[in-house]
């Protein structure tokens, strides 16, 4: 039970970081949207959190090879998947 607790504080841990390059103004529209999506994804409870916080970790290293990515938000999302690879079934 306490690696349930900690993996769902781990997660909304995950969450808040993203949210922090969706509520940039800067941040480019389409990663916004990919990132929106994503957080969508990992607040649904149709898989469980160590299978929703993979496929989000799958999703964050496509997202990150965009070379037009500034480089502030890079490194936000790498924060974001070094919380998510922290979930453990």
């Amino acid at each position: 039970m306490a690696d349930e607790n900690q993996n769902k504080d781990t997660l909304k841990e995950a969450i808040e970081t993203l949210d922090q390059i969706t509520a940039n103004s800067s941040a480019p529209r389409t990663i916004k949207k990919s990132i929106t999506d994503l957080v969508t994804g990992l607040k649904s409870t149709e898989h469980s959190m160590s299978v929703r916080a993979a496929n989000a970790i799958s999703v964050l290293d496509d997202i990150t090879q965009d070379p037009n990515m500034p480089s502030y938000v890079r490194v936000t999302l790498w924060q974001a998947v070094s919380k998510l690879e922290g979930i453990r079934e």
